[in-house]
């Protein structure tokens, strides 16, 4: 999108909120008339904006109070999937999306290599031996050299692919065209193909946006194809596994683990399976967040802003069709 200024007037901008209000909100106020609100204000603060800054990244407030958003003509979400957020009227209407793409993608790339790194060198099992004063010498895995799939290759994906070839690991990708050439990926496999490759890696890393496209694409056939050495990490959306199909594997070890940032359902309820298994790393959708990353997250939206002023081009406009920002 290009964005148009507004015959020399400042735009109105409703900021949605949860707990706090985000960084650099000054900044913002010295370009837009700020309308700072919570979800039950958000009718209010949309009649006559022009913006809507979505800091509390999944609230579905926006959905609800559509009506009232006849101004609206770009909305900003602090967060990069948008699966949960993009609704009927909205993927039809001629508002222009953006998120925010990137900002994350290389913490997120941090926090894969640190699973691969403790699924293979068995850190729980050195934990727990160290609670039980056990003095227990035993093998771990090397890493160096070992296959990895990438199943995603936007942002995230590929700085998992040079994390982990930084490490001397081997990495392919998996997206919606198979193609060779890659700079980032030894090759690229067509996702359609996920259960004729995916028994080839030692690692399978899940990077992938959420899309009525990928929804349960790691199913029990696919991980039934899977290594039974091998171990799944998913940092894109836990609806991208069919999980009572990924108990079922893990249980009789038809692969050797799995770290999960996400789940479906999400929070992952007490008593479930998961919570219990020993070759499963559990933790809470926290992959992306690090210190400093708000200000970062804030900072795009400035920028953005700036760009929206200045009738400049936006940075990381969604495809509404697709679901995502598609890659240069």
């Amino acid at each position: 999108m290009t964005s148009r200024p507004l015959s020399g007037r400042r735009p109105a901008v409703a900021v949605l909120y949860r707990e706090a209000p985000p960084p650099y909100l000054a900044e913002i106020g010295e370009l837009a008339d700020v309308r700072l609100t919570r979800a039950d204000g958000l009718a209010s603060a949309l009649d006559g904006a022009d913006v809507l800054f979505q800091w509390h990244s999944f609230s579905p407030a926006l959905r609800a109070n559509w009506s009232a958003a006849s101004s609206l003509k770009w909305v900003h979400v602090s967060a990069a999937g948008v699966d949960r957020l993009l609704f009927g009227e909205l993927a039809g209407s001629g508002v222009t999306y953006t998120n925010s793409r990137g900002v994350l993608s290389r913490a997120m790339a941090e926090f894969v290599l640190g699973m691969i790194l403790d699924l293979a060198k068995d850190v729980r099992g050195s934990f727990r031996l160290q609670q039980e004063q056990r003095w227990q010498h035993r093998l771990t895995r090397a890493i160096q050299g070992r296959p990895v799939l990438v199943v995603g290759t936007g942002s995230v994906g590929r700085e998992v692919a040079r994390l982990c070839r930084a490490v001397g690991m081997t990495v392919d990708g998996a997206g919606r065209t198979g193609r060779a050439g890659d700079t980032d990926f030894g090759r690229i496999h067509s996702s359609q193909d996920l259960r004729r490759v995916i028994s080839d890696y030692d690692y399978v890393i899940l990077a992938a946006p959420l899309t009525a496209d990928t929804r349960g694409m790691v199913d029990a056939a696919v991980l039934a194809a899977m290594n039974p050495a091998a171990c799944l990490v998913n940092v894109g959306r836990g609806e991208l596994v069919e999980t009572e199909a990924l108990v079922e594997v893990l249980a009789a070890g038809g692969i050797a683990g799995a770290a999960l940032d996400v789940v479906d359902p999400e929070p992952l309820p007490a008593g479930h399976a998961l919570w219990r298994m020993e070759n499963v790393i559990i933790t809470p959708h926290m992959s992306g967040d690090t210190e400093g990353h708000l200000e970062r997250l804030g900072e795009l939206f400035l920028d953005n802003l700036q760009r929206y002023c200045g009738g400049r081009p936006l940075l990381n406009v969604v495809d509404k069709t697709l679901g995502f920002v598609p890659s240069t």
